[in-house]
């Protein structure tokens, strides 16, 4: 294998992050609609259940292997010896995990009537050990990656319209899914043995590996709890019906925070260049560009969703979902503090070393996110967990501020991001007139979201040129000069 050019590389990453963004927003409605809402609720409720056990088969693995591996891909004898090492610690990973699996499934008597669909998804399990994506990675060998990927989503696709027809389907469903993501694998493997031999090798100095994988499962354990504990807890203390109702606001909570972050992550590169090289000037200004950038994009599109809500859940999931619009509007908030709390995490704590705060401020987030659930979820159902993930990312937001303050001063905490905040605000008073004014007079549902989603971006805009938010003139400016082209 041999590393790509990294222009490519960025190119099919974007393709990849848009690719992840558009085919849920085909399949969702369709399947939501088809499965109905207790039949999408077994199948999330199963696939949070077995998440778990996927994170526990892949550890820190993959992180750890990209990052210690880049170092050995031009020596073939030492790199061939770590892959092994990698691939032998990811078998025993792997069987802990399906054996543990198969207790749970015997001794929790919650979790025997999704056992079937529990099974079906554990197929990931298994094949998790072959998929060696890792190895691709430290290659650089993103072509195959994309290729692969976008080809297995789109016999998904094909086969999700062609056999889920009626709401008992959700078994078939969770095959599909777990076919697209073996079927990779299985491809993975072919192709990496051309190359590598892979063999079981239990001589050698795990203890070397296993300290920074374990601290790096740590960081994945937090973050898993930290995704999916509300809803493991709401099929456990609620029904079917209530883990569907939160699973479209989730979903769609989820979708907007992706395309938010998919627009700003090639960003982080090129921060921690800077921190490498100590060109701390060129840092902080850097930082505080996309700082604007996300608050003049992430705040208008927060109350643009928390206004179109009910709206949104109709076009997507149809009136059987209408009891989602409520949680979705207090989930609405949290992507704000979630996206600040993001660039804190990767664009602050992690370039400077500080990995082990991340996970301290997650750790906290987590369990609290837990702790509120446990508490609110008997009598709030799922409006309890789109709270506990509002106040969770907020205290993900406020640990990250803190343990980060040294280095973001003039930059993320400075007089032009609280001016720039103050300005957005007054244009997202645009964006509520505009949507009632628009809700009020036009009847059609799908007209009703594209002229406010329009009127809302115009008068949005227009308020903070006025303003002279030298943001949005340097957006308008770039996307000027590129028509101009």
């Amino acid at each position: 294998m041999k590393a790509k050019s990294l222009k490519i590389n960025a190119l099919l990453n974007s393709i990849r992050s848009l690719m992840s963004v558009l085919l849920p927003l085909i399949t969702f409605p369709y399947v939501s609609r088809v499965l109905n809402v207790s039949g999408i609720g077994k199948y999330n409720f199963s696939a949070s259940i077995i998440s778990y056990f996927q994170l526990l088969a892949s550890l820190g693995i993959t992180t750890y292997a990209v990052r210690e591996g880049a170092k050995y891909r031009d020596n073939k004898r030492v790199i061939s010896k770590f892959i092994n090492e990698m691939f032998s610690i990811n078998c025993f990973s792997a069987f802990l995990a399906y054996f543990l699996l198969i207790i749970c499934l015997l001794v929790f008597d919650k979790l025997h009537p999704y056992t079937f669909c529990i099974l079906i998804f554990s197929l990931e399990i298994i094949f998790s050990v072959i998929s060696v994506d890792w190895l691709f990675t430290i290659y650089e060998d993103f072509t195959y990656i994309t290729i692969r990927s976008i080809m297995f989503q789109i016999i998904a696709i094909v086969l999700l319209f062609l056999f889920v027809r009626k709401q008992d389907d959700y078994l078939i469903y969770a095959t599909i899914t777990a076919f697209s993501a073996v079927g990779s694998n299985i491809l993975n493997f072919l192709k990496a043995s051309r190359v590598h031999k892979f063999r079981l090798t239990l001589h050698f100095d795990y203890r070397k590996h296993l300290a920074p994988i374990l601290i790096l499962f740590a960081v994945n354990v937090n973050n898993i709890i930290y995704v999916n504990s509300d809803i493991t807890l709401l099929g456990i203390f609620k029904s079917n019906y209530i883990v569907g109702i939160y699973s479209v606001s989730s979903r769609i909570y989820s979708i907007i925070k992706t395309v938010i972050s998919a627009m700003l992550i090639v960003t982080v590169p090129r921060l921690a260049y800077f921190i490498g090289e100590n060109k701390l000037s060129q840092y902080k200004s850097l930082l505080k560009k996309l700082t604007g950038n996300l608050i003049i994009l992430t705040l208008p599109a927060s109350l643009g969703l928390f206004m179109l809500s009910k709206q949104v859940i109709l076009i997507i999931s149809g009136t059987k979902y209408l009891r989602a619009v409520n949680s979705l509007r207090i989930l609405t908030f949290a992507y704000i503090f979630s996206i600040l709390a993001w660039i804190l995490s990767d664009c602050v704590l992690i370039p400077t070393k500080n990995e082990k705060k991340v996970l301290i401020s997650m750790t906290i987030s987590a369990i609290s996110n837990i702790v509120f659930n446990l508490l609110w979820i008997p009598t709030l159902s799922e409006n309890a967990a789109a709270i506990s993930t509002l106040l969770a990312e907020s205290l993900m937001f406020i640990f990250n501020l803190y343990y980060s303050r040294k280095f973001v001063k003039g930059s993320f905490i400075s007089r032009d991001i609280l001016i720039t905040a103050f300005q957005s605000l007054i244009g997202c008073l645009g964006i509520v007139c505009t949507c009632k004014l628009v809700c009020m007079y036009i009847s059609s549902l799908y007209l009703q979201v594209i002229l406010a989603i329009f009127f809302s971006a115009f008068i949005y805009v227009v308020i903070l040129l006025v303003e002279k938010n030298d943001y949005m003139n340097a957006i308008i400016r770039i996307a000027y000069e590129q028509i101009k082209r």
